[in-house]
């Protein structure tokens, strides 16, 4: 009983990681892309976009997957309670060293038509005050490029 309740928690954590992982709508649509001079460029650090957590599932249901291999009846139990545990403790350690920020900068642009943008995306060397660029995309996926 309890081995088939595992098999379909496991199944529908699999099922729900790989859904997780699609992405979001169909075919990519056009981009905008604008032109426009760099009126600043300021450092900052960018948050990291993984989610929180994600670790230490994915490892919680990974250890118990192979906990439900060892052993039989309370063993059986046991093995897939610490195999759990330390699955998602060693889940959420691997997450950690993804979880750091980096650096970029936050580039205000005054495009060809006067309007102000502001854009944050990591740091571009080859990016500076003055210079004549394209801004391509929008909202959270815009980046400024050289023209």
């Amino acid at each position: 009983m309890f081995q088939k309740i595992s098999s379909y928690i496991s199944a529908m954590a699999l099922a729900l990681t790989l859904a997780a992982c699609a992405a979001p709508g169909g075919q990519p649509g056009e981009m905008e892309i604008r032109t426009g001079v760099i009126e600043q460029i300021t450092p900052v650090q960018i948050g990291t976009n993984h989610h929180s957590g994600v670790g230490a599932v994915v490892g919680g249901l990974a250890g118990l997957g192979i906990g439900s291999l060892i052993g039989a009846g309370t063993g059986r139990d046991v093995a897939m309670v610490l195999g759990t545990v330390g699955g998602a403790f060693a889940g959420n350690e691997v997450q950690k060293k993804y979880d750091r920020p980096v650096m970029g900068q936050q580039i205000i642009v005054r495009t060809t038509s006067g309007v102000l943008v502001s854009v944050t995306q990591p740091t571009n060397p080859n990016l500076n005050q003055g210079q004549r660029v394209y801004i391509e995309g929008s909202g959270e996926d815009a980046r400024v490029v050289v023209r």
